[in-house]
């Protein structure tokens, strides 16, 4: 795929990472206000879970529609939808008279949030050639790990300093700024040929991944009984019907003939299944932290920053190293980085400090800095340009699914392994399960490490790949 650069691409660029770095800030700043909003409205913890619950869900089921659509209309007017909704949506969330409209309104923040996602790669694949191709999408990356890091500070500041609601008004002129920016700079951007959107695919798809989503993240609240195995059942039968009306549709929602590019399926396989990986340790390690160490919440989150921050340093440069050396052998080391630094968690314990776990975490990130920017390169430079946004899409998707299945597998291993270590050994029952959670992620790892050794793009920008 041939790309045409453009003269004011790192502009565009900046204009891309202002507006992406909204969705990430504003998934990790809501945490830290979940008990402030449920003590303000009395809400039980099960009913304050869907503040977060549906943002994830929506935002999971309607990314491939947003790819489709990005490829139909251009990535230029999607994303600018998707910016002013997240800032009109920001704003009525903090505005909520009750519970039941925040939760709506977060709804609807995810349709802007799954915009941007969706087609802010395919817009850098556009705009960039590929011999800078990897560093762009390495600042992405930087930018999406620097929203996640400063979250938490930033909303613990702001709720004690003015209330949760100013989590979403914050996002107002910041937003504004990043849209008027964009609406300047951002070219049209899209493809050529005249395509038609395809409905039925789009109701499977945000059915099958909607209900997917939601019996895998509730599984473990509802102890996997059989409403949750329906759920799922269902789910499955949905995406079965969603291939097979792909399979027959001229225009399809989900271009399935891109699977069969070696680049583009392994490295969505290799994303997801290192997102699991991720989103396992960022899942149990608060526990470890504050339950078996009896830190405080401020110093565990204060060690979990390790992770984020390092991701934040290493991926703009292993972007650019990638565009020098090729995508596939930067990928597998920091896949492979990620497997160690898994193995080196499982081995702490009571006796463990904070720099034991924050090196341990930095390592992690260290090698998803080295894998996230190469690889995400790797799949978007493998597709052609008419598909950018459903690229974007599914790549997006498969991220988003992979953070549920690992908080699911976790959570999952933890409750069962602890069950089954009480009746044998109740002192270290704890630690024990967490050990093997840890191990199961080192697992998923390994795998992932596996699908890197597939990534390689043919021609010169896979050229370093051996």
């Amino acid at each position: 795929m041939m790309n045409q650069p453009y003269s004011s691409r790192w502009r565009i660029l900046s204009a891309v990472l202002l507006g992406s770095i909204m969705g990430p800030i504003d998934a990790s700043v809501v945490y830290i206000a979940i008990p402030v909003i449920a003590r303000d409205f009395g809400a039980d913890p099960a009913t304050i879970g869907w503040v977060s619950m549906a943002y994830l869900l929506v935002l999971g089921s309607l990314l491939l529609a947003f790819g489709r659509m990005g490829d139909m209309l251009g990535f230029d007017r999607v994303f600018l939808a998707g910016l002013a909704t997240f800032v009109l949506t920001s704003s009525l969330c903090g505005l909520a008279p009750n519970l039941g409209a925040l939760i709506l309104m977060r709804a609807l923040q995810a349709v802007g949030a799954g915009m941007m996602m969706a087609v802010a790669p395919a817009i850098i694949t556009a705009v960039f050639p590929p011999q800078e191709r990897g560093r762009a999408l390495g600042m992405n990356g930087m930018v999406v790990a620097l929203g996640l890091a400063i979250g938490p500070s930033l909303g613990g500041v702001l709720v004690d300093a003015l209330g949760w609601r100013a989590i979403f008004f914050i996002n107002v002129p910041v937003g504004i700024a990043a849209y008027l920016w964009c609406r300047r700079l951002v070219p049209a951007l899209g493809s050529e040929r005249r395509q038609r959107f395809d409905w039925p695919g789009a109701v499977l798809a945000f059915g099958g991944l909607g209900t997917l989503l939601l019996s895998v993240s509730r599984g473990q609240s509802y102890n996997w009984s059989w409403p949750i195995l329906a759920l799922g059942l269902g789910a499955l039968l949905l995406l079965l019907g969603f291939v097979v009306v792909e399979k027959r549709s001229p225009e399809p929602m989900l271009d399935l003939a891109l699977f069969r590019i070696r680049a583009f399926a392994a490295g969505n396989l290799a994303a997801l299944l290192n997102f699991m990986t991720q989103y396992v340790i960022v899942f149990l390690t608060p526990f470890l932290l504050q339950q078996a160490m009896g830190l405080s919440a401020g110093r565990a989150g204060a060690t979990m920053t390790a992770f984020p921050l390092t991701v934040l340093a290493v991926a703009p440069l292993a972007g650019a190293l990638s565009d020098k050396v090729g995508q596939r052998g930067l990928a597998f080391t920091g896949s492979l980085i990620c497997t160690i630094a898994a193995l080196l968690l499982a081995g702490l314990g009571h006796h463990s400090g904070t720099s034991d776990v924050a090196w341990r975490l930095s390592l992690f990130g260290l090698g998803t800095g080295l894998f996230q920017s190469p690889n995400n390169s790797a799949v978007m430079g493998s597709v052609p340009r008419f598909r950018l946004g459903i690229a974007g899409g599914v790549l997006a998707g498969t991220r988003n699914v992979g953070m549920v299945l690992g908080i699911a597998l976790g959570g999952a291993m933890l409750t069962a392994r602890q069950a089954a270590y009480l009746r044998l050994q109740p002192m270290g029952a704890f630690l024990a399960a967490l050990r093997e959670a840890y191990l199961a992620a080192a697992l998923v790892s390994v795998v992932a490490t596996v699908a890197c050794l597939w990534t390689r793009l043919p021609g010169p920008c896979g050229a370093g790949d051996g």
